[in-house]
């Protein structure tokens, strides 16, 4: 599959999936025992490893993408209408906080994962039989389908609500989870290879999964995967953990078979179409349509960044050196329903997800990729950790770290930060404009601006990889409580060489708030108009 039909895919599966997952949990009260295959083996992380390790070490073998004719011909309403039966939950006749529930193949996933469950340390298989399906109006007779035909992935509910997914893995490596506002939105991976490159992406499929059975009153759950791909295997645990914000602490153990150029670490999946600093695609009668409107760094140094989303005219990348950093993440901060007005699939909810490392990650990046696109499902926006030092054969590489889904982030900037980001014409209003320039107007609010009275000097600090500043500004905006900082930046030359831009709060000669970081770029002459 092409990459944008892949990113596209998946996320929008799992958002729609939350309606349709009410009719998932209604039907008869027994529990459905599930068949197995082989005898128990025994299983832990280190034995997961050393599978890696191996696997890296022998040739790549691609898996099976060739579907029955009647399930690869499937369309998008008739796959959504496969329901996993409710008899057949994982845990039903159990008293685990948890259930689980597997997705079908089909659609845009056609190479099976194996599923395990795992309990008193030994693992078994547990056998594909269409019998767990309701195949509803999807047409296909599933008795009728191969007996080993195996699974695309799996989905997690927990005690507070059987009748909506808390977490959903599906699709390469790809996983997604919602926090209090029971909304899908941005997707996690297990890893990003050459995103953003000349060349196509490589895609890490996670091809076997090991549900650890829950104990009774046990609130997290541990979740074992196996990774594959051309040109890296890889041992994954995830301790996750339902609440108003969910969490998944992950550790990652990585064997590469061949040198990797650009290796994403965390990678995270996101949309961006049009909001209130860029309208280029603003052919909606709905204001905003994004997943999240920023990226958000808080460096291994201490500082605060924040870099609102774009929907580029062409594909654009950006890397953010640091060290040892404290946590990155996309972030959905406006949270106002009034400035989407959808509602439908309630952008205002969306969750960010927020990654902190849990461990020295060393010199690198955090890299940002931005792709242009027409349409709310197709996923345009990738951020990950990228080593400074490229991932070589023979290698052992361990990352731990936490991810947090929710609506607020569990750390934020003890300075002020930015709450709105607005482009427009610049120029004096009344006054005939001798050429062309772009207002910004940036809004910062919280942190310490109530301590700022009167008469404290209060500036904007402007620096700009091009291009002349002029018309600056910074006012107070009592509307939010906050401070509105405003200038104009007129572009050196007709070309449309992008422009660098940072910013940040200054009273009284102190740094008063986060940095606020964009990149520019000037639209055609042609499209420069005065007026």
């Amino acid at each position: 599959m092409k990459r944008r039909e892949l990113l596209g895919a998946v996320p929008a599966l799992a958002a729609s999936s939350l309606p349709a997952v009410l009719s998932l949990f209604s039907a008869p009260a027994g529990a459905v025992p599930l068949s197995k295959l082989g005898k128990a083996e025994p299983f832990d992380y280190a034995i997961l490893k050393g599978r890696a390790r191996a696997l890296s070490e022998a040739a790549y073998k691609p898996r099976p993408t060739v579907l029955p004719a009647e399930v690869g011909a499937l369309d998008w309403d008739q796959y959504q209408s496969l329901r996993f039966r409710d008899d057949h939950l994982l845990w039903r006749d159990s008293e685990s906080y948890f259930r689980a529930a597997f997705f079908h193949l089909g659609l845009f996933f056609k190479s099976p994962v194996h599923m395990y469950e795992l309990v008193d340390g030994k693992a078994q298989e547990y056998a594909y039989d269409s019998g767990m399906f309701d195949y509803g109006k999807s047409g296909v007779n599933g008795k009728k389908l191969p007996k080993d035909l195996g699974f695309a992935g799996f989905r997690l509910t927990f005690h507070t609500d059987r009748t909506r997914d808390v977490a959903a893995f599906l699709g390469a490596s790809y996983f997604r989870a919602v926090g209090g506002e029971w909304q899908y939105g941005q997707s996690a991976r297990g890893l990003a290879i050459d995103s953003g490159m000349d060349r196509p992406e490589e895609f890490p499929d996670f091809i076997a999964y090991w549900l650890q059975r829950p104990n009774k009153g046990e609130t997290r759950m541990t979740v074992y995967a196996l990774m594959d791909s051309p040109s890296v295997a890889g041992a994954y645990r995830f301790e996750l953990e339902p609440g108003n914000t969910f969490t998944m602490d992950i550790d990652a153990a990585l064997y590469p078979r061949k040198p990797i150029e650009r290796l994403g670490i965390a990678p995270l999946t996101s949309m961006y179409q049009t909001g209130e600093n860029d309208k280029r695609k603003a052919n909606d009668w709905r204001p905003e349509i994004h997943d999240t409107d920023g990226l958000a760094m808080y460096t291994g140094s201490g500082e605060w960044i924040w870099r609102p989303l774009e929907n580029p005219r062409n594909r654009r990348f950006n890397v953010y050196g640091d060290d040892n950093p404290r946590g990155f993440g996309l972030m959905q901060r406006d949270r106002d329903f009034d400035h989407y007005q959808d509602d439908g699939v309630f952008y205002d909810r969306r969750p960010s997800l927020w990654v902190e490392p849990k461990s020295n990650w060393g010199k690198g990046s955090v890299q940002l990729l931005e792709l242009p696109t027409n349409d709310e499902t197709f996923d345009n926006i990738v951020a990950f950790w990228n080593p400074a030092e490229p991932a070589q054969p023979g290698q052992e590489l361990l990352f731990s770290y936490r991810l947090h889904w929710g609506g607020t982030p569990p750390v934020m900037p003890p300075k002020s930060r930015v709450v709105a980001t607005r482009v427009g014409l610049g120029g004096v209003v009344g006054r005939k404009r001798p050429y062309f320039s772009q207002r910004f107007a940036v809004d910062f609010a919280f942190g310490d601006m109530g301590l700022i009275g009167p008469d404290a000097k209060v500036e904007p600090v402007i620096t700009v990889s091009r291009g002349k500043v002029e018309i600056t500004s910074a006012r107070p905006l009592h509307a939010i409580n906050g401070y509105r900082a405003m200038f104009d930046l007129v572009p050196p030359d007709d070309t449309e060489t992008p422009i660098d831009l940072r910013m940040y709060l200054s009273v009284n000669g102190q740094a008063f708030s986060e940095t606020w970081l964009y990149q520019y770029t000037p639209p055609p002459v042609s499209e420069r108009k005065l007026e």
